[in-house]
């Protein structure tokens, strides 16, 4: 009779399709993907060579066969928008390398590193040869850059505006007394040390918006795009400063808050690229697992926490594929602590009560699993097992508290990409960037 491993390890091969580095390895996720207006693109570390490589792979494919042209990431606005001109052709970067230089601040790898140095050169490839209105390009969707959107907003204003660049200076000079530690502002504002800036924000982005008809007229064909990355900017500082804040009220107020900002930046995207372009805009998100995995299939649920997969499937009725990514052991590039240099890492073998121990010993090796519909696969992978998290940090001394939590992985996610070993991402500092300000407020670290 067939022992338990027998009967799953059978289930997941009559459902999975092999990766073989081969042209055709995702025409079957890409035909279910089909229809889809957002596919959300998860990675079970923040330093892994293959979830980048497989990734970008994906996301070619349906840049080339699905007509996406944006991909949104787990990143600040202006550092992305620094590329999203680079790959449409326009700022004064020379090239992909100096393009992504302005991700300094820890952890620095996870864009700076060569995968996506690769994908950023194809992206400005692709677009040479298109209409400006077909270009794919790239953005951030996260909420760490407070004093970077601060400059962004003032830069704008002065070019468009001299005195409300001077009326903006004067709000936003709430934050003078902080050198530019947003952790520093968030501990003052939040205990009552010091007044919030939250009114001078919030009134900078009304002005901004009660403007913006002129500066768009008054502008050239880039005008709507740079008017759009200004309001950006401004939306960003109002979260930036209430998250700052929430992070010393406990850490589910401060993850809904990040994880609302990045699904009302998408949504904000959406419209903008829809109404640039005339067409439903598609895209594509690149995020960790624990963001774009479906919040209501796992533990964090029961704390009162949600996620850009839940908000995403809620908001899009039905256009959304969310898949994740896992791996069983390898290398990882990740730091020890935060703030620290980036190392290369050894990934312990995954536990043996986990989903990824079962994925592996199907002896498949690498390979999607569809987990849609009623098949015996997702049968499987509907029971409640542990899932591996590896944020920036990684401490395989406490593996089992730091990165491990339960999750239903049939309805976290409609696919799973699966490397059974996997290899560090190469970056392309030494060390981790600049120092943040910013504690990891995650669990499991620093996701």
């Amino acid at each position: 009779m067939p022992s338990p491993d027998q009967h799953a390890a059978a289930a997941i091969t009559a459902s999975a399709l092999p990766l073989r580095g081969e042209a055709s390895d995702y025409d079957a996720l890409l035909a279910a993907i089909d229809g889809a207006q957002v596919v959300l693109l998860g990675e079970a570390t923040h330093g892994s060579h293959e979830f980048y490589a497989e990734r970008a792979r994906l996301t070619q494919r349906l840049i080339l066969e699905q007509g996406f042209t944006a991909v949104a990431v787990e990143a600040d606005w202006p550092d992305a928008y620094r590329v999203n001109r680079f790959v449409r052709a326009e700022g004064k970067d020379r090239d992909a390398a100096s393009a992504l230089s302005g991700f300094q601040r820890f952890p620095s790898w996870m864009w700076r590193n060569t995968d996506v140095l690769d994908l950023v050169r194809w992206l400005r490839t692709h677009n040479h040869a298109l209409p400006a209105s077909e270009h794919a390009g790239f953005y951030g969707l996260d909420l760490y850059s407070l004093y970077g959107s601060i400059g962004e907003v003032l830069r704008y204003l002065e070019q468009v505006d001299p005195p409300a660049a001077r009326e903006a200076r004067r709000r936003y000079a709430c934050f003078d007394h902080y050198d530019e530690d947003s952790q520093a502002y968030g501990m003052a504002a939040g205990i009552g040390m010091s007044d919030s800036c939250e009114r001078d924000v919030l009134t900078q982005l009304q002005q901004l918006q009660q403007r913006a008809a002129d500066y768009a007229a008054q502008g050239g064909p880039g005008a709507v795009d740079e008017l759009f990355h200004a309001q950006q900017n401004a939306r960003l500082v109002i979260n930036a400063e209430r998250y700052y804040r929430t992070m010393f009220q406990g850490r589910v107020s401060s993850w809904n808050l990040r994880d609302s900002h990045m699904a009302d930046t998408l949504d904000g995207l959406i419209a903008h690229l829809t109404s640039r372009s005339g067409r439903a805009a598609k895209i594509v998100v690149w995020e960790h697992n624990s963001h774009i995995g479906d919040a209501r299939a796992t533990e964090s649920a029961r704390l009162g926490e949600w996620n850009v997969g839940q908000l995403v499937r809620e908001r899009m009725d039905g256009k959304a594929f969310l898949i994740g990514y896992t791996t069983y052991e390898g290398n990882v590039t990740a730091a020890s602590d935060w703030d620290g240099v980036a190392e290369h890492k050894r990934v312990l073998a995954a536990l043996p009560e986990s989903h990824e121990a079962l994925l592996h010993a199907s002896g498949i090796g690498n390979f999607y699993l569809p987990l849609r519909g009623a098949s015996a696969a997702a049968g499987l992978f509907s029971e409640r097992r542990l899932e591996r998290a590896i944020g920036v940090i990684y401490r395989p001394a406490t593996e089992r508290q730091s990165h491990y939590f339960h999750a239903r992985l049939a309805q976290q996610f409609d696919a799973v990409v699966h490397i059974d070993t996997t290899t560090a991402v190469t970056p392309l500092d030494p060390a981790g960037g600049e120092h943040a300000g910013e504690p990891p407020e995650t669990y499991p670290a620093g996701v």
